[in-house]
């Protein structure tokens, strides 16, 4: 097997791994009543940390065996693969809208991310890596601020995984930074620049993993996908002397694709906002219907059921104190309400 298809092989992998971790994350986050960042207690949860660390691993991998210029590319496959998969082993479907989001998506960052040249000159110094290392953890606190005041639980998300797409892809830079500079002669040299890349990785995963909640799957991942290489990618461009590929024309094409890749995420998000919301559930004191009785007692509770349909339109609280009928949801799609009518003590009356 050649280097190159062994590259493209580990690639794939890899976007097969990172799309795993993400539902696994995201059904961690649907199911858990626990804490939102690290549900340390889940083992599924420590399940999607190792699949991350593999697909980080395999990226690694695929690197040393091929070029920049196709491996990153293929990283972007990540939000294609997650969908099928998510749809196949948790029955999470996704809709049209969500797809050709996920779909523009991809293709603006595989092609802003093929001509971007990764063979910049310029090495970072100690002052460039501490001020990139307050910017970061400057803007990151700014996003998480920014989501805990978001009224809508799905633009939270999408601000949530901003935030950890900035970290990752900072943390992509240190990284670099570090494999180019190291030495077996002095292996603690880079020792703050190792202790910046790590914080920045755990932040990066803890605020992908509260993310998901709320938001499904498609949009969350897909921001995280698109943020993390484009801003490594600006980065390179700016402190690491990088540029586009094929002078001008190369730039262009280049932010044509990263206003495709934006229009991607844009119909991901209003996708998940146009959704209709989950029902809230009724009080725990609200009794769940079940079948009406026959004969005349069915007949002698229709007025009063006409009146219970009425005021559950206006509180659907549970208990009617006045008229002592217990109002609930019934479940399922029916083409009639139902409500039925029982005599019990209300306090203060029997």
């Amino acid at each position: 097997m050649s280097p190159l298809v062994l590259s493209v092989l580990l690639a794939l992998v890899s976007a097969v791994a990172y799309a795993a971790a993400a539902i696994v994350q995201e059904r961690v986050a649907a199911s858990a009543d626990g804490p939102r960042y690290a549900p340390l207690r889940r083992p599924a949860w420590w399940g999607a940390v190792l699949l991350n660390g593999l697909g980080a691993a395999l990226h690694v991998a695929a690197l040393a065996y091929g070029p920049l210029s196709l491996v990153q590319p293929l990283g972007a496959l990540t939000i294609v693969f997650a969908l099928p998969m998510a749809a196949l082993f948790v029955g999470r479907r996704v809709g049209r809208t969500a797809w050709r989001g996920a779909v523009m998506a991809t293709a603006g960052l595989a092609g802003l991310l093929s001509l971007t040249d990764g063979t910049g000159t310029r090495v970072l110094s100690d002052a460039d890596r501490h001020l990139l290392a307050a910017v970061t953890f400057g803007t990151v606190a700014a996003l998480f601020f920014l989501a805990r005041v978001m009224g809508r639980s799905v633009l939270r998300s999408v601000v949530l995984a901003a935030a950890a797409g900035v970290a990752f892809g900072i943390a992509s830079v240190f990284t670099k930074a570090v494999a180019e500079e190291w030495t077996a002669g002095t292996p603690l040299a880079e020792w703050t620049s190792v202790l910046t890349l790590s914080a920045l990785a755990i932040t990066g995963l803890l605020l992908s993993q509260a993310s998901y909640r709320g938001a499904g799957l498609a949009a969350p991942l897909a921001t995280v996908t698109v943020v993390n290489p484009v801003i490594a990618a600006a980065v390179g461009l700016t402190l690491f002397g990088e540029s586009f590929r094929y002078g001008t024309a190369g730039t262009v094409a280049a932010l044509l694709c990263g206003a495709v890749a934006a229009g991607g995420l844009v119909q991901l998000t209003v996708d998940r906002l146009t959704r209709p919301e989950d029902s809230p559930a009724v009080s725990a004191g609200a009794a769940r219907p079940g079948p009406a009785p026959e004969g005349p007692e069915r007949s002698s509770g229709s007025d009063r059921s006409g009146r219970a349909a009425r005021d559950s339109d206006r509180d659907a609280a549970g208990a009617q104190i006045r008229e002592g009928i217990d109002v609930g949801p019934v479940p399922g799609t029916r083409a009639h309400l139902e409500v039925e009518v029982r005599p019990r003590t209300v306090a203060g009356r029997s």
